[in-house]
């Protein structure tokens, strides 16, 4: 190896360790559409035939979470964020996820914490039933504090045509379906550490009051990854349009499946609010307002469907191992969010 760059901080000896390491990790994700192997200079992914075929892509990574596993020295689940973040956007549209591309960064490749975090990539891999067909590892001495990295993630799916779901085709009188979700996800963590911890003596094995979780586990809890009941139930019923809940929760992101002329009827009280969220919002002296435009306050994920299929839905969610409820309708109006009853 080059000496030289080894002494200027880059260790290509550590990166072919690493490959080694996840190599493992990433063939078990493979679909039978996938050519090569992992090392190549690209992806290569053998597209089935399809009558009308579009694709769907998304990019994104983890945010301020990292900071959580860097404080506990955890790593094997982030990756699954990463990937949840990008597949549970493009399911929504109605999307088959096909594959995924990683991309880590750290200033001093650790051989054993990359294969942590791609070994939790290929675990997101497997659930959404995307392969992991490629990525980049890159070591940058003096950009990232010692022990640090950042992640991203990149996917493609593939939906027909006439099968996009578009929005367009909810109107009035529609129901909204929210599935449960895993926490906080990947969303509010900077003002979710600054009210648990950087304004107070934290200790992450403390317990969350009202909560079988310690507060390590609560912020920890991986995103989860909703595309296989959400495809399931596209194929069963007559599924109009999703909204994945991130940034913006509820009021921000259940409108943007929603056509002109049609408003969100949320109604609170048909789901129970996780603990994290109540304590985030005690500790910290939060509004409601502000906590459901920085959360997702425990609903992941909102499907429009037809009234007459509603409990059908919800019975069938259940079945394939979402928790889900009917949160709400749609109504006439300018397109946007409210709450049944008014206010927050």
């Amino acid at each position: 190896m080059s000496e030289a760059y080894k002494a200027a901080g880059v260790d290509i000896d550590a990166g072919n360790e690493t490959v080694e390491r996840i190599r493992s990790h990433v063939r078990r994700t493979f679909r039978p559409e996938v050519l090569g192997d992992i090392g190549g200079f690209g992806g290569l992914f053998a597209l089935k035939p399809y009558k009308n075929p579009v694709l769907v892509s998304a990019t994104d990574g983890v945010g301020t979470k990292l900071k959580v596993a860097f404080a506990l020295d955890r790593h094997d689940t982030i990756g699954i964020d990463c990937v949840a973040m990008c597949v549970n956007d493009i399911v929504v549209q109605g999307a088959e996820p096909l594959f995924f591309l990683d991309y880590l960064a750290t200033g001093k490749l650790s051989p054993a914490q990359a294969e942590a975090v791609v070994k939790g990539i290929a675990d997101g891999c497997v659930q959404a039933g995307c392969a992991l067909i490629g990525g980049e590892t890159a070591e940058m001495p003096g950009m990232y504090a010692p022990g640090e990295y950042d992640v991203a993630g990149f996917c493609v799916g593939v939906v027909e045509r006439d099968q996009i779901l578009s929005g367009t085709d909810i109107v009035p009188g529609d129901v909204l379906i929210g599935f449960a979700s895993n926490g906080l996800h990947s969303n509010g963590f900077s003002l979710a550490r600054k009210v648990l911890l950087d304004d107070r003596e934290a200790d992450f094995s403390e317990p969350v009051p009202g909560s079988e979780q310690t507060l390590g586990e609560a912020l920890l809890a991986p995103t989860r990854i909703y595309v296989r009941p959400f495809l399931e139930l596209s194929r069963r019923f007559r599924v109009k349009g999703g909204a994945h809940i991130t940034g913006g929760g509820l009021i921000e992101n259940v409108p943007r499946m929603l056509p002109e002329g049609c408003r969100a009827e949320v109604d609170r009280s048909t789901w129970e609010t996780p603990a994290i969220f109540k304590w985030i919002q005690e500790l910290g002296n939060i509004s409601t307002e502000d906590m459901y435009r920085t959360f997702n306050m425990g609903i992941g994920m909102v499907v429009a469907v037809p009234v007459d299929e509603a409990d059908a839905v919800v019975k069938a969610a259940e079945e394939l191992g979402e928790k889900a409820v009917v949160i709400g309708r749609v109504t006439s109006g300018e397109r946007g969010f409210s709450w049944a009853g008014g206010g927050v």
